[in-house]
């Protein structure tokens, strides 16, 4: 009998994990079956449930695993202190079109639909999301402090606006509402030239 290593394991929950993405992706959360992932992915139905225990806990696995990655990758990002705000802006952007390609935008908005009906998918969602929200503030009051006042707004109201202006994009760019001439990527890049355009002024004003 071949020797189950943690390796394989590991490997069997991955492979998993992708299957369920690219169903995902292609199918949506309605189109996703236990029987349609493991058949991707080459194991028997078991596996699911040895690994998440059902469909549920498995497009959970995959959410958390996503948004973990990509909340540290934007973590780092912005605590580079190489980076101007406006910088870290534009590379916010560059990470909108690789959160497209790799497929993350699509499980978000596919498992925020789900979460309206159920429960246990709205709770983690709204986790991660909170995530964000709990990064895009500090980001805020950083920038406060370095720059000055944000005018009327408080960090938080900062966080929010760019919170809801991303995953606005991101809605609208899987509706094809780009194409159909919304200028949603060109838009948010150009928030990134008044940003830098404030910045330059600020030192000017030194």
């Amino acid at each position: 009998m071949a020797r189950v290593t943690a390796a394989k394991v590991q490997a069997t929950r991955a492979g998993l994990l992708e299957a369920a993405k690219a169903v995902l992706r292609a199918q949506g959360y309605a189109g996703l079956t236990t029987r349609g992932v493991a058949g991707l992915a080459g194991v028997p139905m078991s596996q699911i449930q040895y690994h998440f225990g059902s469909k549920e806990g498995m497009v959970l696995a995959l959410f958390e695993d996503m948004n973990a990655q990509l909340l540290a990758r934007q973590n780092a990002m912005f605590a580079d202190p190489n980076l101007s705000l406006s910088q870290q802006w534009g590379l916010a952007c560059d990470y909108l079109d690789d959160d497209l390609a790799s497929g993350y935008v699509r499980v978000l908005h596919e498992l925020l639909a789900a979460g309206w009906a159920n429960p246990e998918i709205g709770r983690v969602v709204r986790e991660g999301l909170m995530g964000w929200n709990g990064l895009l503030s500090e980001v805020a009051r950083k920038a406060q402090e370095n720059h000055g006042s944000l005018g009327p707004f408080t960090p938080e109201d900062i966080a929010a606006l760019v919170g809801a202006a991303f995953t606005g994009a991101e809605a609208f760019l899987l509706l094809g509402l780009e194409e159909q001439g919304m200028p949603l990527r060109r838009s948010l890049r150009r928030l990134g030239g008044v940003i830098r355009i404030l910045e330059e002024q600020g030192k000017q004003g030194r």
